[in-house]
């Protein structure tokens, strides 16, 4: 099986493209948010290669085609925000004030918990950019010389986590206001629960890219500074 995969790298396109499809039906036919596409297809992937004894690395050749569309199809995050320009304008400071407030939290809160849990170092800096964007994350990963995969893994459980959880928070801490749960899904979960934010309403959409860039940005600028704190 893995001389024969290992042949061509289509396969990997193809299984990526069948399992990410098949959790959105699989969502769209239930209507969990347990049953998110990303979540879906990262299992499913996980368990073929398991079972067929597949390398890793096997698939992750076939597959980084796709990290060519990642940051074009971060920029496209763009159009929503474009369209609800004008009803943004008089929030602006408000969601940036709040983006700030958010991303500055998160940072403190990795930081001291991996002090308090004692984490190495690496481990420490590596999940410092978890809230932002992959496409964002890694190059700060790589600049600090630490677990890029480690970063990967933890950028994608936050977005996935964001998705999922998201809508009940908002439900159960009564957040209702689109503005308000576009900043939240964009500054805590970047790309994945802006995609989340967007089901929910064009405006919570429009407010989760905003805040996902401006989250990005603060924390590229952060990061230095809290690689030598913590």
């Amino acid at each position: 099986m893995t001389e024969l995969l290992s042949s061509s790298a289509l396969w990997a396109v193809l299984l990526t493209v069948a399992v990410y499809e098949l959790g959105r039906f699989l969502q769209k036919k239930t209507g969990l948010a347990i049953c998110n596409p990303v979540l879906i297809g990262a299992a499913l992937i996980i368990g073929f290669l398991l079972i067929f004894k597949v390398p890793n690395e096997a698939y992750q050749e076939g597959a980084q085609r796709f990290s060519w569309l990642m940051t074009p199809c971060t920029v496209c995050l763009s159009i929503p925000l474009y369209k609800q320009l004008e009803r943004l304008r008089g929030h602006l400071s408000a969601i940036l004030l709040s983006v700030a407030t958010g991303s500055v939290s998160s940072l403190l809160l990795i930081g001291t918990t991996g002090l308090l849990f004692r984490l190495p170092a690496p481990v420490r800096m590596a999940l410092l950019p978890k809230s932002i964007t992959t496409a964002m994350a890694i190059p700060l990963s790589q600049s600090a010389d630490e677990l890029v995969p480690l970063t990967t893994t933890a950028v994608i459980l936050t977005g996935i986590l964001g998705s999922v959880a998201g809508p009940a928070l908002c439900k159960l801490f009564s957040i209702r206001n689109p503005i308000a749960q576009g900043v939240a899904f964009g500054t805590a979960s970047h790309v994945i629960g802006t995609t989340k934010a967007t089901e929910l309403n064009e405006l919570s959409g429009a407010v989760g890219s905003l805040s996902l860039v401006f989250a990005g940005i603060l924390t590229a600028v952060l990061f230095p500074i809290a690689v030598k704190f913590f």
